[in-house]
């Protein structure tokens, strides 16, 4: 039998005037009685040559082994580069969130020093009618309904007393405060008297000066 003209040495080359280089390929890889070579001959040639799937798929044998570079195409993540991607992920955590948590403590303490200056403004205006600020017993509840004074003009605030940001209720004590006319002030997130950072207290009157 004659090898056809169009290979040489293992490979396909294309034969003058007959269609192109991928279709000599195709036709030859499907009718191996053709050229004279057998099945696994055929097989290996055309892997080498990087044709399309469906060629290869119609030279295999019964005892053909698949590809292993489309198996390894194919393979997901590993245990290992999923513990870098988590290791990773923590070292982010650790080093932004404390600095996100902080700017949450300090927004919330720039809060409770606006709402301390809108109840104290709130209690400026009682006076001016009143007379007096409001005493301890009659507490800050008095800006909002009337505790039998005389020349009550109130609300003196638009909404409830608020709470402050940890909610917690606001301390108030006069007539007069330890510290000034009255003394209205939280005592930050811990809820108690005293402590740094987050926990330290937000007052009314100026803590650097009692310093």
């Amino acid at each position: 039998m004659t090898r056809s003209p169009g290979l040489h040495r293992g490979r396909w080359h294309p034969t003058p005037g007959v269609g192109s280089p991928s279709e000599t390929r195709v036709v030859s890889a499907r009718t191996p009685h053709r050229t004279g070579l057998n099945a696994a001959h055929l097989r290996a040639v055309v892997v080498d040559e990087g044709l399309p799937t469906l060629a290869r798929e119609g030279c295999r044998g019964p005892g053909a082994v698949r590809d292993d570079r489309i198996i390894r195409g194919q393979r997901g993540f590993t245990l290992i580069e999923l513990l870098v991607v988590i290791i990773v992920l923590g070292l982010l955590v650790g080093l932004v969130g404390p600095r996100l948590f902080g700017r949450v403590g300090q927004s919330k303490q720039a809060a409770a020093r606006a709402q301390i200056e809108l109840i104290g403004a709130g209690l400026d205006q009682y006076r001016l009618d009143v007379g007096s600020y409001p005493t301890t017993p009659q507490g800050l509840d008095a800006l909002q309904r009337n505790p039998g004074a005389t020349n009550w003009n109130g609300p003196y605030l638009k909404k409830n007393v608020p709470k402050d940001p940890w909610g917690n209720p606001y301390k108030y004590r006069c007539c007069p405060g330890q510290h000034g006319d009255y003394d209205l002030w939280s005592e930050g997130s811990d809820g108690q008297p005293g402590g740094e950072g987050e926990s330290a207290d937000i007052t009314s009157w100026d803590q650097s000066a009692q310093q």
